[in-house]
């Protein structure tokens, strides 16, 4: 089975919703601090250290920038484009979704001492991060609202004349 093939269920995750989850996840860290900064893992991590920088009331931001994804195909080798100095002691690291574990395990290694938070997580990767909200099966494809697109959808009715 290649990897596009393992991701049977697709869960779409809307901005709302998204922010909701980042402030779930915020009052679960809120007495894990203070914490220096947030260390955001790009891309996905991004808008998450945004609302969780804002909701923890945090404003020195820095990012790690490793590229492993590619749609649902993840790539054979993580390429980091930036690192961060320092072991992480006292700082927060954000991303949206801890999958595989591949990108949270060599994040680890780069700054140990980070507390690690996750909005989502699945079984495999889990055990990687300190702090989630919810998990979902390692069988599901998350999409997140800056991967799509919101478009006309037929009312049931009509495809189901379509279909007949």
């Amino acid at each position: 089975m290649s990897k596009a093939d393992r991701y049977s269920k697709m869960y779409p995750i809307s901005w709302e919703q998204l922010h909701r989850d980042c402030r779930a996840l915020s009052w679960r860290l809120l007495d894990k601090g203070p914490f220096k900064g947030i260390l955001g893992i790009t891309r996905g991590g991004l808008v998450p250290a945004a609302i969780l920088a804002r909701e923890l009331d945090i404003r020195l931001i820095d990012t790690v920038c490793i590229s492993t994804y590619d749609w649902k195909i993840q790539e054979k080798k993580a390429t980091i484009l930036k690192n961060f100095e320092g072991d992480g002691e006292g700082w927060l690291l954000i991303d949206d979704l801890v999958d595989t574990g591949s990108t949270a395990k060599l994040v680890r290694e780069m700054v140990p001492k980070a507390h690690f938070a996750t909005i989502y997580a699945k079984p495999e990767g889990r055990p990687l991060v300190d702090t989630f909200i919810t998990e979902v099966s390692q069988d599901t494809w998350i999409l997140f609202p800056w991967d799509s697109a919101t478009q006309f959808a037929q009312p049931i009715a009509k495809v189901s004349q379509e279909c007949e």
